[in-house]
């Protein structure tokens, strides 16, 4: 499921929908682009793939202009029948980094609790055939 650019909108939070940018997604330096919408504002990102192992782990670099860069690191573990996703963000660079402090960092980990539910609605909703990292 990391690994389909089409259905980020449904899991990450933030985001309303995600249009890959490079046919080879997400091999290490292909892009996707995200729209953020609030009420009728709306504004789009680009998403960086950084790093992957197949079905271990994905390190991207969120951009969303004047915020800056964000580092996402998504790591699948075995854990008994099912699969522990760990997640770790932080800011780069831009005012993102600039206004990171414990206040923002306990924001982030609300927003990936809700994230990793979300992901895994959507990862049981689809065909186990479909299922990859």
């Amino acid at each position: 499921m990391l690994a389909d650019p089409t259905l980020y909108g449904e899991w990450v939070v933030g985001p309303s929908e995600s249009t890959p940018l490079d046919h080879d997604w997400p091999a290490p330096g292909s892009r996707l682009r995200y729209t953020i919408r609030l009420g009728p504002w709306s504004t789009q990102g680009t998403t960086t793939v950084r790093h992957r192992e197949t079905g271990r782990e994905l390190e991207l670099e969120a951009s969303f202009k004047s915020l800056g860069t964000a580092r996402i690191f998504l790591q699948l573990r075995p854990w008994g029948e099912e699969t522990l996703v760990i997640c770790d963000e932080h800011p780069l660079r831009g005012l993102g980094g600039v206004l990171h402090n414990p206040v923002s960092e306990a924001a982030l980990q609300l927003r990936h609790r809700g994230m990793l539910a979300r992901l895994a609605t959507v990862v049981e909703q689809q065909p186990a055939g479909r299922l990859r990292a």
